[in-house]
């Protein structure tokens, strides 16, 4: 038949173009096919897992690499998972060979008709996408035939099972997020098998566009996009009408953070980054290598929110400085006004918790803000003392707040549905704790800073402060090996140095109530933290003689000059260092090195290495007398008992001890304290250094802080008594001269070396009558520096501790409790020295302190 009419022509063209088609899609298909590639990266699938740290008992602190992923068996995931995801994305998925025809046909006409707008992908097609093709590279035809194709092959080798589990773990997610076990984590803080179906739907949605439907950033069409997931589950039979109406009104909570992590140790995460990269370089961003530390997730948390609300406290302490900045509305509460809101705000991001929010009603006793995460917050009473001046200012011009004003606030219950807001600030000052086992030196909190997305240095290991009037027990300790006692009588009086003396210019140092006591004995002085005394027994034992004592606690001699105003912590030392001194104290004279990571283990969990680390009383170097321990936590414990550290006694414990320290100029407050089970210390400064206020000191700044933490840390924890060493008694003295008193009635006990008891008769000064005797002012009898003892066993009966006398805070009159007579006290057997032994001390690693944490002892 010969075509006549056009219509033939045209009929002739379409079949002779369609065999055309069909014949060059043979050919493609033959050259093609063989020479696709080997799907061994799908049969033998090794995802690129990032680096996990973890707190000691399992909580995800932080993961690192460019791609977060949670490796998850098909078995594992949970129906409602798997039918939202071939709900929206290939229903048919179970039916189709890897290309859908009748998809593709149904979404040219959709498409075509204005129905919808939808792709023909299929999720086999997605597989060989995300696995084959260069990601973001140009989408030819060619590449879309190669895909298909590769679908072919993939349905061809791999059970359907399979193809979903890879897509499942593979599939981008946004936030960094590969797969759906680990995109889970980053959005609501819990595994697949937690989540509830509308969490699961919201999930389900974010393949076809992950930063477009991101629920951080664009809430409204997430939510949108959810329902589409609902709405197609319910009307191709995955769900029935009740689930899914049920579904549609049920609320999403979303994590604050957006990492996926169970604990928030920013600190503590970059150091255990740091020290692995310098081993293993970029390889462990994909390793899948899991690092286990010793934080522990009670003691970090009740670390964070210590240090937290010490801070603010602090700040509300110094004054409003004002809002961040201010947006001009004409209307705050209208939808554009919201919106213009909204804008503004996501380029503000949260800091520890501090939520940034625009005033948009402002009255003299109550406002309403509107926050990051869109919601409308009236806030009234006691959250809004710290702008209640500025809130009863009638001056319009000196009227810092206004509508528009940009201010941050913090809900101080977050866990209750309405919340406790108050108006707080960023703070400009900034702090650090640390906390350590002193057996064993394992760190079980760490907080280098307020915030470590505003500021990554870390105070904890690399703030060289001066450590102040914390640094003292160190120079008593010193004392104590030369002779001096609790009970010597030092006097308290001004002094005066010259430049030459203390290497700097001329000094007057004061105490700081600018008051002196005269004569005063020296537990006294350590409780009222006295610098006059502080400076005398230095001026006595020999500057020389102390800076070399004091490397004993781990401190580099070169970082505590020789001079006068060692005496009161005028060196340099960062908060690690004195945690780990101060647990010679606290674990009985041992030195212990502080350590982060207790073992690295491969993705499987086979053991790569794991830390070995020395325990005070077994292999651990006794650095100083245990004598010398323990009756330093005696007066250390008077510091808290009726010195400078007595809100430390609402813990309601007697078996805690520690120091404040405030440096000159208030530009450092300190507190480092202890139980013998934990150290901790706490800072507070500016990293300019610059003067913190008139009256904030170790005490009233940095010590609420510690008591926080040690709440916690201490929660469930026996009170713990030191053991008295062999070598020590208990006598009773003269409160006043420091002497030996002559009966029971008339003195007060305390702690004595049993070869250095106090004088039992009061000496006159040259030229005086003896009836015009003044009290021993200097000490009793001058011992070998260098003395370490050996541990060994007890051979004789302890003295009872005064800490369980009746006359706890050195009152006169009262007998001792279950400790029979003074005879019998002083019967306590000396221990003989042991021959003088060097204490090993490293400069270098007092320096380079992170690397020292990973280092097996």
């Amino acid at each position: 038949m010969t075509p006549n009419k056009w219509w033939h022509y045209l009929l002739l063209t379409i079949v002779v173009s369609g065999l055309s088609a069909i014949a060059f899609l043979g050919i493609a298909v033959a050259i093609i096919y063989p020479s696709l590639p080997s799907l061994d990266v799908l049969t033998d699938y090794r995802p690129k897992l990032p680096l996990r740290v973890y707190s000691e008992d399992g909580y995800l602190i932080e993961e690192f690499g460019e791609e977060r992923r949670a490796y998850v068996k098909i078995r594992d995931v949970p129906k409602s998972m798997k039918d939202a995801v071939l709900a929206i994305e290939d229903r048919r998925f179970y039916q189709h060979g890897g290309i859908d025809t009748k998809g593709i046909l149904r979404a040219i006409k959709n498409n075509l008709t204005g129905v919808s707008h939808e792709g023909a992908s299929t999720i086999t097609m997605q597989v060989a996408k995300n696995f084959f093709t260069k990601p973001n590279g140009k989408r030819t035809l060619g590449t879309k035939i190669n895909e298909a194709l590769l679908a072919i092959k993939i349905e061809n080798n791999l059970s359907k099972d399979k193809i979903l589990e890879l897509y499942i773990n593979q599939i981008y997610l946004g936030q960094r997020s590969y797969g759906f076990a680990a995109a889970s984590q980053v959005y609501f803080g819990k595994p697949l098998e937690k989540l509830n179906l509308a969490e699961t739907a919201l999930l389900a949605g974010l393949p076809k566009a992950p930063s477009g439907y991101n629920p951080y950033t664009h809430p409204k069409r997430a939510i949108t996009r959810q329902n589409e997931v609902l709405r197609d589950m319910y009307r191709y039979g995955f769900i029935e009408e009740s689930v899914y109406k049920k579904a549609l009104n049920q609320p999403l909570k979303f994590k604050a953070s957006r990492q996926a992590r169970d604990l928030s140790a920013d600190y503590v995460a970059e150091m255990v980054r740091e020290s692995l990269y310098a081993s293993y370089q970029d390889e462990i961003y994909s390793s899948g290598l899991k690092v286990y530390t010793t934080i522990r997730k009670a003691n970090q948390e009740a670390a964070n929110s210590a240090l937290r609300d010490g801070i603010l406290d602090y700040d509300a302490r110094q004054g409003y400085r004002g809002p961040e900045k201010l947006l001009k509305l004409n209307d705050p509460t209208s939808d554009a006004g919201k919106e213009a809101i909204a804008d503004a705000l996501s380029e503000i991001e949260i800091s520890n918790g501090l939520m940034p929010a625009v005033i948009t009603k402002l009255g003299e006793k109550s406002i309403t803000v509107h926050t990051k995460y869109g919601e409308d917050v009236e806030i009234e009473g006691k959250g809004l003392a710290l702008i209640d001046k500025s809130l009863r200012e009638k001056d319009p011009e000196k009227r810092l707040l206004k509508v528009g004003a940009v201010i941050r606030i913090l809900n101080a219950s977050p866990s209750t549905q309405s919340g406790q807001w108050r108006v707080v600030q960023l703070p400009q000052v900034e702090s650090a704790l640390i906390s350590i086992d002193p057996e064993t030196g394992a760190i079980r909190a760490l907080v280098g800073g307020f915030d470590f997305n505003r500021n990554k240095f870390n105070h904890v290991t690399q703030a060289w402060r001066q450590p102040g009037s914390s640094f003292k027990p160190f120079i008593y300790s010193a004392a104590l090996e030369k002779g001096y006692t609790p009970a010597t009588i030092v006097e308290d009086e001004p002094l005066s140095f010259s430049s030459e003396e203390t290497g700097n210019t001329e000094w007057t140092p004061q105490n700081y109530d600018a008051t002196f006591d005269g004569p005063i004995r020296l537990r006294q002085a350590l409780a009222k933290s006295k610098n006059m005394v502080a400076i005398r027994v230095l001026e006595s034992i020999g500057k020389g003689y102390a800076q070399d004592y004091i490397t004993r606690f781990g401190f580099s001699a070169k970082n505590h000059p020789a001079y006068m105003t060692m005496a009161l912590g005028a060196g340099s030392a960062t908060p690690m260092q004195m945690a780990s001194a101060y647990a010679v104290f606290a674990n009985g004279g041992y030195r212990i090195n502080p350590f982060l990571i207790t073992k690295i283990v491969d993705h499987n969990g086979k053991l790569i290495s794991k830390n070995k680390f020395v325990t005070a009383k077994h292999d651990a170097p006794r650095v100083i007398d245990a004598r010398n321990a323990f009756i330093m936590n005696s007066m250390m414990q008077d510091v808290v008992r009726y010195g400078t550290a007595t809100k430390a006694l609402q813990l309601g414990r007697r078996d805690i001890a520690g120091k404040t320290g405030t440096t000159n100029d208030h530009f450092d407050a300190w507190f480092t304290g202890y139980s013998p089970k934990q150290v901790a210390v706490t800072w507070v400064g500016f990293d300019k250094p610059k003067r913190l206020g008139r009256n904030e000191t170790g005490g009233s700044t940095a010590l609420p802080i510690w008591i926080k933490y040690m709440a916690t840390a201490l929660r469930n924890v026996p009170e713990t008594d030191m053991p008295v060493p062999d070598g020590v008694m208990a006598l009773r003295v003269d409160p006043v001269t420091g002497v030996r008193a002559d009966n029971d009635e008339n003195g007060i006990y305390e702690y004595f070396y049993h070869e250095n008891p106090p004088p039992e008769v009061e000496i006159p000064l040259p030229g005086m009558l003896e009836e015009e005797a003044l009290p021993l002012s200097q000490p009793q009898q001058m011992l070998q520096p260098e003395i370490i003892l050996q541990p060994r066993a007890s051979t004789s009966k302890a003295p009872e501790p005064p800490s369980k006398l009746k006359d706890l805070s050195m009152t006169k009159g009262t007998k001792p409790a279950d400790s029979g007579s003074n005879k019998e006290l002083a019967s306590s057997k000396a221990i003989e020295p042991a021959k003088p032994k060097k204490v090993e001390t490293t400069n270098e690693a007092n320096n380079n302190q992170v690397q020292q944490l990973f280092n097996p002892h």
